[in-house]
């Protein structure tokens, strides 16, 4: 995929040619992040490579967060296969939780060692990671001297950014002032509950962190900032088309000469020129956009849909439908019918049945189905209702669990089950000196056990086997039977914390045998789309692509 053009072919009456602009900061939008990550990967090497014709270096100003990752990555792919040297680059990360150890799991300066550092030919000393172990009292002097450092090299050439859902850029939460600079901060609640997935625990998230400032990112020469997945969506369209304002710090960027905002679709959704394009300009109409439309109209009058008038289409920019309609009463028809066949109680397709506007066909009337599970709850959390009709309605149901999802569980409930095996061995009279070796074993790390430890491979087993039989209570109390439970244990998922390896061929291979042997006539994924990292590379979104390449690639074989 590239990125969209920005010229109309001749002739052309295509929606995105005809509207105009609600964007204060220039956006470039992708089908999916993989494409606009590589595009803004290249474009840094190509700045590397001219600098070093130049004999000149690079400064860089680089982020933390799932946002960055796959532009890491490529870079990392650039200097393994087509020989990009990072020798001239010198680079400044945003920010650092405080306080931090540089070897801890969740510190800043191991996320950029295992993501850039490690597998490229930077010079150490050209890497600047704020410490956040140094002494309280030293932090002020610190902080200036990062930002004598960045002016030293000529200021930062081209920054990296994203966005939390506070709007923050960096650690520069609602509150900051245009003029800040390199400082300690405290972090908003909603920021520290968005890393309780790293730190396991709410109290063991930092309450500070120390970051550059929103005058340090505006002195940048360029600006990529980022943001993939429909839970951005909402504060990007504030940072982009709302007013600049200090409670939304990404807001600022829209004084900056050169800055571009990089999206994919699930990103883009709340966007005038995208949620409601009418509003933006004269629109090319079709079914999924007239739909779209008067299910807004009712949603924003809060009215019932069947009572939406001609003024009220007229008064919302929407008169061109009733001029095409004749009249509301004629589209409120139209557009309540299709949305009633929408509903069904049958969400394998009723036997039987006149099903052409249905959304599920009626034959055969018992289907084949799989439920994909990421974790080993989100088959009845996500879907539960749907799960136990399907079954109730004598469909063949299999559910497959994709991860173990071990490390969901509490150290607590690990020790207890480990207690319980060699209490159990024990009460029965079986001495068996392996398994108390084992249960001793475990029980003495989790004792020990650090804040943000990897666990030991006993322990992850252990919580693996927790989790198994969990959802396997809640399948079978769904009516499963026991054949039709797949734990499929994706290696990728595998490594005792909440990075995980990339996908692999193994992974695939693991849904595509499923697939062959339970050939489903339907397949449901059950998730959160908003999860920013799931048990895919990096959500819910890219898991249902690849279920459905998977499905497509094995129905054509």
């Amino acid at each position: 995929m590239t990125a969209p053009s920005t010229t109309a072919p001749a002739g052309t009456t295509a929606l995105k040619y005809q509207l105009k602009s609600f964007e204060k900061i220039p956006i470039k939008m992708w089908d999916n992040p993989d494409d606009g990550a590589i595009h803004i990967a290249r474009y840094i090497a190509l700045c590397i490579r001219q600098k070093q014709q130049e004999n000149d270096h690079l400064v860089l100003g680089l982020a933390t967060g799932s946002s960055p990752i796959k532009v890491y990555n490529e870079l990392v792919r650039m200097h393994r296969e087509e020989g990009l040297s990072f020798q001239n680059v010198v680079t400044f990360n945003l920010d650092e939780y405080y306080p931090m150890k540089p070897d801890a799991n969740q510190s800043y300066v191991r996320f950029m060692h295992e993501y850039l550092f490690s597998h490229i030919d930077i010079p150490q000393s050209n890497i600047h990671i704020p410490n956040g172990d140094i002494p309280m009292e030293y932090v002020d002097h610190y902080c200036q001297e990062y930002e004598k450092k960045i002016e030293s090299l000529g200021g930062i050439d081209i920054q990296i950014l994203g966005i939390g859902r506070t709007g923050h850029i960096g650690f520069n939460e609602p509150g900051s002032w245009l003029s800040s600079r390199t400082r300690l901060v405290k972090l908003d609640h909603m920021t520290r509950m968005d890393a309780v997935k790293e730190f396991g625990k709410e109290e063991n998230v930092p309450y500070r962190a120390i970051t550059m400032g929103i005058s340090t990112i505006l002195k940048a020469k360029q600006i990529f900032i980022m943001a993939w997945g429909s839970h951005k969506a909402e504060i990007v369209a504030q940072a982009i088309e709302g007013d600049v304002t200090e409670m939304i710090p990404a807001t600022f960027l829209q004084n900056h000469t050169n800055v571009k905002f990089y999206l994919d679709d699930a990103a883009s959704v709340e966007l005038t020129k995208i949620k409601t394009p009418w509003l933006a300009g004269i629109c090319q109409w079709d079914d999924k956009l007239v739909a779209k439309a008067v299910i807004w109209l009712s949603l924003k009058l809060q009215k019932p849909l069947l009572k939406l008038t001609d003024e009220d289409y007229i008064n919302h920019g929407l008169s061109e439908l009733i001029a095409e309609y004749n009249s509301a009463y004629t589209l409120n028809i139209e557009i309540f019918n299709k949305l009633q066949h929408t509903i069904t109680g049958w969400p394998g397709g009723k036997p039987n049945a006149d099903d052409k506007h249905r959304p599920e066909r009626a034959n055969p009337a018992k289907k084949r189905v799989i439920i994909f599970s990421p974790h080993p709850d989100d088959d009845v959390i996500s879907m539960g209702g749907t799960f136990l009709r399907l079954v109730e309605q004598g469909h063949e149901v299999h559910v497959a669990y994709q991860v173990s999802g071990n490390i969901a569980v509490h150290d607590t409930d690990a020790w207890r089950y480990a207690e319980f095996m060699a209490d159990y061995a024990r009460a029965m009279g079986v001495d068996h000196p392996e398994l108390l070796k084992l249960v001793n074993k475990v029980t003495r790390f989790i004792e020990r056990k650090e804040q943000g430890e990897t666990d030991l491979k006993e322990l992850r087993v252990l919580k693996g086997i927790i989790r198994r039989e969990e959802a396997r209570s809640g399948a079978l109390y769904c009516g499963l039977p026991e054949k039709n439970i797949h734990f499929l244990n994706m290696p990728f998922y595998e490594t005792g914390g909440v990075r995980k390896n990339k996908l692999s061929e193994i992974d695939f291979q693991i849904i595509i045998d499923l697939l062959n042997d339970v050939k489903p006539h339907q397949v449901y994924a059950a998730g959160d789309l908003a999860d920013p990292h799931g048990t895919g590379e990096h959500g819910m979104n890219g898991r249902l692509m690849k279920l459905r390449w998977l499905f497509r690639l094995v129905l054509t074989n």
